[in-house]
């Protein structure tokens, strides 16, 4: 993908999500294994003004349901092969309005190519401060439930300045690999936004 690639789909999918009608300011929870979806999503909910939650894939589907009614997410875009660990539990979700489905989607659920594609390529970013939340990250719950770590709009500027580029020296032609995966603070800055930034 080159970065035009990525600004498309990353507007086409912000645009699909206010076409559903996600409000500015609700969150939308990712349940996806690293993928261009995934970074698509994230970025797209963001330029929308919306609120992206990349959720750990390895969970039961009690703790999604958790996760799901504490976020009170309005959407879940989630992989046809994680359907499983929330479909258990879908009864017991009144916030979540739309679950959109990279890969085949079953009954009331909507196909996220689909959607994408029927989403025009061009959106401007929602204007935000930098001290209104970005995005939010769960923690691991290794102390009781799991507590949602509330991300600013400027924290990934801040640390991808003054640790990628001012610690880690990482500039336009390094290549990066991450063991962390993106749902994980140190992969999402690792796989996305500091090579992006740098």
């Amino acid at each position: 993908f080159t970065y035009g690639d990525v600004l498309g789909m990353t507007s086409r999918t912000g645009n699909a999500l206010r076409e559903l009608g996600v409000r500015e300011g609700e969150r939308v929870m990712l349940l996806l294994h690293d993928s261009p979806e995934l970074v698509f999503s994230f970025l797209g909910a963001i330029r929308a003004g919306l609120v992206p939650i990349p959720a750990n894939t390895l969970l039961k589907p009690h703790d999604y349901e958790y996760l799901l009614n504490d976020s009170q997410a309005r959407a879940l875009i989630v992989g046809e092969a994680l359907l499983a660990r929330v479909e258990p539990v879908r009864d017991s979700l009144p916030h979540l309005r739309h679950t959109i489905v990279v890969g085949r989607p079953g009954a009331g659920q909507i196909s996220y190519r689909d959607l994408v594609d029927a989403s025009s390529p061009e959106l401007a970013p929602v204007e935000r401060w930098q001290g209104d939340v970005c995005f939010w990250l769960y923690s691991s719950g290794t102390t009781g439930f799991p507590k949602a770590a509330v991300h600013l709009q400027r924290d990934m500027i801040v640390c991808a300045d003054l640790y990628a580029r001012d610690i880690l020296r990482l500039g336009e032609h390094d290549r990066t690999f991450s063991a962390a995966k993106l749902f994980f603070a140190y992969g999402l800055g690792n796989g996305l936004y500091f090579p992006f930034r740098a």
